[in-house]
């Protein structure tokens, strides 16, 4: 189960594995984009962390419509509006207090949902979708098999992890990172680091709380 003070630890978590993380961020994309991932990452979800300072919210999804919101407002490039468009989608979707397992897989199916109309990715083009994607399924599967949401969180990380690492052997084919062509085989993408690090921050909150 998720509530609002857990929703809040969520993002904090991010905050702080995006800055302990946003070198290697940066490293990654710089070999196959513009260099900036990390550094935009920092700036988001550090604004966001300050977003949510006295937010007063009364369901679990006004955190995360704050949090997309305050993504795009501040983060330039394509981080931004990517990763807005993911968490306001889950807001819209998780407009109670609580939100249990299956609620909550549900949310993060609308926020995947939204982002790729948006970016128009699909599994394998190398993008943060192959980490979102086999993560969504897993949480899915073990909410819709009675697990707790700890159990579906953990799965989810693990899966996030897995798809981030099957990355490097792609050829992109969306981003900036297309543009490369057979360059790009053989570097791990950014998007999908940090959508595992998203994850991860996920399972670490909900396993201590």
């Amino acid at each position: 189960m998720v509530d609002i003070t857990l929703a809040e630890a969520w993002i904090q978590a991010i905050a702080t594995a995006i800055d302990r993380h946003k070198d290697h961020l940066t490293q990654l994309d710089s070999a196959i984009g513009d260099a900036d991932h990390g550094f935009n990452m920092h700036r988001g979800f550090s604004a966001a962390r300050i977003a949510l300072d006295g937010l007063d919210a009364a369901t679990v999804g006004a955190v995360f419509v704050k949090t997309g919101i305050t993504l795009v407002s501040s983060v330039g490039g394509a981080s931004g509006p990517l990763y807005g468009t993911v968490f306001r989608g889950m807001g819209g979707a998780l407009d109670v207090p609580r939100a249990d397992a299956g609620q909550f897989a549900h949310a993060l199916a609308v926020g995947l949902e939204r982002v790729q109309k948006l970016g128009a990715a699909q599994p394998g083009d190398k993008t943060m979708i192959d980490a979102y994607l086999p993560a969504l399924a897993d949480f899915r599967q073990q909410a819709e098999h009675g697990a707790d949401f700890a159990t579906a969180a953990d799965a989810a990380a693990r899966a996030a992890l897995d798809g981030m690492e099957a990355t490097t052997p792609l050829r992109a084919r969306k981003g900036r990172a297309s543009y490369l062509g057979a360059r790009s085989i053989g570097h791990q993408d950014p998007g999908a680091a940090s959508t595992a690090l998203i994850f991860r921050a996920l399972a670490d909150v909900v396993r201590a709380a």
